[in-house]
Parts: C-alpha cells; sequence; structure tokens
C-alpha cells in the first residue's frame, strides 16, 4: 500500500525559508508525475510545484522563482524548498502521486491527476 508522508512545515516570518520532505513506501515511483499542493482554509486545494519522473517540473505561477521542488527516486523522497514565503503562502501542503495514466487533457498541476496523498504539513507565514 503507498505511503506519503510529509515533513519540515512549521511557522516562519515573511521573507523566510522551509524545506518540506516526502516519504513515500510502498511505491515505485513510475513514468508519472509527482508534487506538492496546498489548501488554505475556505479554498480550494492548488498545486504548487509538480516533477515529472523524467525530471520536467511546472510551478504555479505564484510560487516561479521562490519554491524549487526536487525528487530524489533512489530513496523514494520528494523536496520542496520554499524561500521567500509570504504570508499568502500559509496553507497545509500535501505531497501526492499519480500512479496511474489519466487523460492527457487533465494538467499535471490539476489534482485530480493524484491518486495518493499524503496527510498534509501545516506551513504558516506570519507578517
Amino acid at each position: 500500500q503507498v505511503q506519503l508522508v510529509e515533513s519540515g512545515g512549521g511557522s516562519v516570518q515573511s521573507g523566510g525559508s522551509l524545506r518540506l520532505s516526502c516519504a513515500a513506501s510502498g511505491y515505485t515511483y513510475s513514468n508519472h508525475w509527482k508534487g506538492w499542493f496546498r489548501q488554505a482554509p475556505g479554498k480550494e486545494r492548488e498545486g504548487v510545484a509538480v516533477i515529472h519522473n523524467n525530471g520536467t517540473t511546472i510551478y504555479a505561477d505564484s510560487v516561479k522563482g521562490r519554491f524549487t521542488i526536487s525528487q530524489d527516486n533512489a530513496k523514494n523522497t520528494l523536496a520542496l524548498q520554499m524561500n521567500n514565503l509570504k504570508p499568502e503562502d500559509t496553507a497545509m501542503y500535501y505531497c501526492a502521486v499519480q500512479t496511474m495514466s489519466t487523460s492527457p487533457a487533465v494538467q499535471p498541476l490539476n489534482s485530480m491527476r493524484y491518486n495518493y496523498w499524503g496527510q498534509g504539513t501545516q506551513v504558516t507565514v506570519s507578517s
């Protein structure tokens, strides 16, 4: 059974940095996408950054230039380095992986592409 466990969340001041990690078990990285999503209270879950097994990355416009996603397929880990954090980055952050094929019409940053999710780690940025 696939399990995803996030870590690294916390509270920082605006302009600070955090590094999120996601450890996967019961899962062998396949030729699909994996990534980070977030959900703030009262808002829908949104894609933050995703990475394909071939190394291709896609970022939400709101985090471009500030966040970096990386993967270590040998260790089955996924990371998100978040720099210059802003109060609007405050949310629960989730790691997700895609293990089944989906329609090409479902964009990589669309949560519908992903079928396994971690339980989330809270990121709070104060001004």
